[in-house]
């Protein structure tokens, strides 16, 4: 085993090892640490990971579990490495026509590469892949000798509904990724998710750290559909991959016909010094490049959901916008209850998107423009591929997913076959053309249940699902083509799409559907790992009959994100109002740190999200301005903390309890003195 070829790319090493001049490898190492790097004499896994119908699974009990690391993959071998512009492109090649372009990105700026997989049927004859990886990294860790016992963490984040992004801990060993005695059974340990939600079980992430040695590898797969993550071991390295999920784990098979290629999903990854929050903010550079508003000021929205819930009429809407007029608000949006018939309900009515005529009269132009008459841009809630059993497509048969010649049908629910251009067509009309014929500025696009497996294709159904899928990007890209400065929002049951590839299509996403929960800090602080915070809309639904505490907690949970109120506005007393000005014009302040900074986390929580117990405290730093937000629960807390903020004055606290602040030597202590209450600091001076 020797090294191949080592490009820097920012402070990173990527090293490429070969085995034997056959088999090429990739580590990735912290710059810094380049003279550190050990040499150990481990069996080099294969830069690309795939599998094609018909050759052997034999790979160390794996049959069943793994597709990686079987006789597909070990064929083959270099065949050329060159430098293309800001990639680094690796031709492997069985002998026979099958090829393999490994493809990794970097350009300055990036703290994060970007990694896809390019599979080239070269033969005279079709082939069938049932599994190709998007990034295989091997050899962790370099930098501690044998098998790193004791030494290993795997960061993995789990996700379900009002409960998004949960940091899972646990040691190599717990997860019985050591080595056998004799290196000869694969160690696995395989996770991912299958359907139409993306994040639905866990985010398409994961962090392997050195804890000796003070070192994280990290990644994220941008992946609208199935998908999967493997940690694996049969030596004393350990490797981390990420893909589509493949034939065993989401039933997914492509034919490549002679001449045909085919390309994996993009995956991002990252290596640094540091915990895996220091980490996971690296991958988040990639994801910012991505972003078009990256550079615009990030908005104040009302979303009148938790107002009307459900019951929108124009009526009721020209009394908010009346009352939010001159505070501040950018847009307000439309939720649900907007459309369907006269008799029945809403929620039965999906689909057609047609106004209703009886709670909007003149239509919804009248009421956009009286939304805009009153400062604010109007926007509306759409979800635009499925529809209920009320509406008119739902009959249509021929415009729906089926499944083994069956329309998939749920809870009343059916899907739109995103993959038809008579769709797409469809809801170019519906959609977008009430969007531009109403100006609307804003889309708030929904999506409340699961495909499943995959729907009907020649290949198979998760063929189907990814390619429906992409159909659901290409007609994210076509309202941005049709409507440049439309804001569109990305929203699944709240949180269950926050996966890269989707995140890069929007604008803004829904955080959670945590409305008025006590966990909603918990939640936000925690999605710092994985998205955004400047994408990332958090909810403040406030009450007449909160007090300041709660109102106070509410308002500063949205600094944690985007700012986003929604409740009883009409109704709050003058001064509940004044604390809700007091926060927007904070927030304001704020906002450039909250868009552009980078957080670290602190705090002591208890096990319970939904019964929280304990602290926790987010700083978050910007070119001289730091924002902190702090948040207590049930106690167990301290009745002061000290957070590390490298900062020379205090500009601005907003808390409901006198909480005492003081500022000594870059050490920023707060006093705390009740649950559930929240505390946020703005200071400048510092040299972050």
């Amino acid at each position: 085993m020797a090294i191949f070829s080592e490009f820097p790319l920012g402070d990173m090493l990527a090293r490429y090892v070969i085995d034997g001049e056959r088999h090429v490898g990739l580590c990735l190492v912290p710059l810094t640490l380049r003279g550190q790097t050990l040499e150990k004499r481990w069996a080099v896994e294969s830069l690309v990971q795939l599998h094609v119908r018909g050759d052997s699974l034999s790979n160390g009990y794996g049959n069943g579990h793994t597709m990686a690391t079987t006789l597909s993959t070990s064929r083959m071998h270099l065949l050329s490495q060159r430098r293309e512009g800001e990639s680094i492109i690796t031709t492997l090649t069985d002998g026979a026509g099958r090829l393999a372009h490994h493809r990794l990105r970097w350009h300055p700026g990036l703290q994060a590469l970007r990694s896809s997989v390019t599979f080239e049927n070269a033969t005279d004859a079709p082939l069938t892949l049932e599994m190709l990886s998007s990034v295989n990294l091997g050899r962790i860790t370099p930098f501690t000798p044998g098998d790193a016992h004791g030494a290993l963490q795997i960061h993995r984040a789990r996700s379900s509904w009002s409960a998004e992004g949960r940091l899972v801990t646990e040691s190599a060993e717990a997860l019985q990724l050591e080595p056998s005695w004799t290196g000869h059974a694969v160690r696995l340990e395989k996770f991912g998710q299958v359907g139409s939600m993306p994040v639905r079980g866990w985010f398409p992430f994961a962090a392997v750290e050195d804890a000796r040695a003070g070192v994280v590898w990290a990644m994220q797969l941008a992946c609208p559909s199935s998908w999967q993550i493997e940690l694996r071991r049969k030596d004393e390295g350990l490797v981390m991959m990420a893909g589509l999920a493949d034939h065993d784990f989401g039933h997914w098979a492509k034919t490549l016909a002679p001449g045909e290629s085919f390309e994996s999903p993009e995956a991002y990854l990252t290596v640094g010094q540091g915990d895996v929050d220091a980490v996971a903010q690296r991958l988040l550079s990639v994801q910012r490049e991505n972003w078009r508003l990256r550079d615009e000021p990030l908005p104040v929205l009302f979303n009148e959901y938790c107002t009307t819930w459900g019951n929108p009429t124009h009526d009721n809407l020209a009394a908010i916008a009346q009352r939010l007029q001159g505070k501040g608000i950018d847009y307000l949006v439309i939720d649900a209850g907007w459309y369907g018939k006269e008799t029945g309900s809403w929620s039965d009515c999906g689909g057609d998107w047609i106004p209703n005529r009886a709670i909007f009269p003149q239509g919804m132009k009248a009421t956009a423009d009286l939304i805009r008459q009153a400062g604010m841009k109007p926007g509306l809630w759409f979800e635009p591929e499925t529809c209920a059993r009320g509406a008119d497509i739902f009959q249509r048969e021929d415009m729906l997913l089926h499944r083994n010649g069956t329309v998939i049908d749920t809870d009343n629910r059916r899907f739109l076959d995103m993959r038809k251009p008579e769709v797409q067509d469809y809801l170019s009309q519906r959609v977008i053309g009430l969007l531009r014929e109403s100006g609307f500025d804003y889309i708030k696009v929904d999506y409340n249940d699961c495909i499943g497996v995959g729907c009907d294709d020649p290949d198979g159904l998760g063929e189907g699902l990814r390619q429906n899928m992409l159909g659901t990007l290409a007609f994210f890209a076509r309202m941005r083509q049709a409507l440049p400065e439309l804001m569109i929002e990305n929203c699944a049951s709240g949180g269950h799409r926050l996966e890269p590839s989707l995140m890069a299509a929007t604008d803004i996403a829904s955080f959670s559907d945590a409305h008025e929960c006590r966990e909603i800090p918990i939640i936000a602080a925690a999605l710092h790992r994985l998205i955004l915070p400047g994408q990332s809309q958090i909810w403040a639904v406030l009450r007449s009959r909160d007090d300041m505490r709660r109102l106070t907690y509410s308002l500063i949970n949205t600094f944690l994100g985007v700012m986003c109120l929604s409740g009883d506005i009409t109704t709050l007393s003058p001064e509940q109002w004044h604390r809700v000005d007091e926060a927007v014009d904070f927030y304001r302040a704020v906002r450039g740190i909250i868009r552009d900074g980078v957080s670290a986390l602190y705090g002591q929580l208890g096990d319970s999200w939904r019964h929280p117990q304990g602290w926790q405290a987010v700083v978050r730093r910007c070119q001289g301005q730091t924002l902190v937000v702090v948040h207590t629960f049930e106690t167990p807390w301290p009745q002061e903390i000290t957070l590390p903020v490298d900062a020379a004055r205090v500009e601005r606290v907003l808390c409901s309890d006198a909480n005492p602040v003081t500022l000594q030597d870059g050490q920023l202590t707060i006093g705390l003195n009740a649950p559930f209450q929240a505390v946020a600091v703005y200071l400048t001076g510092g040299q972050n």
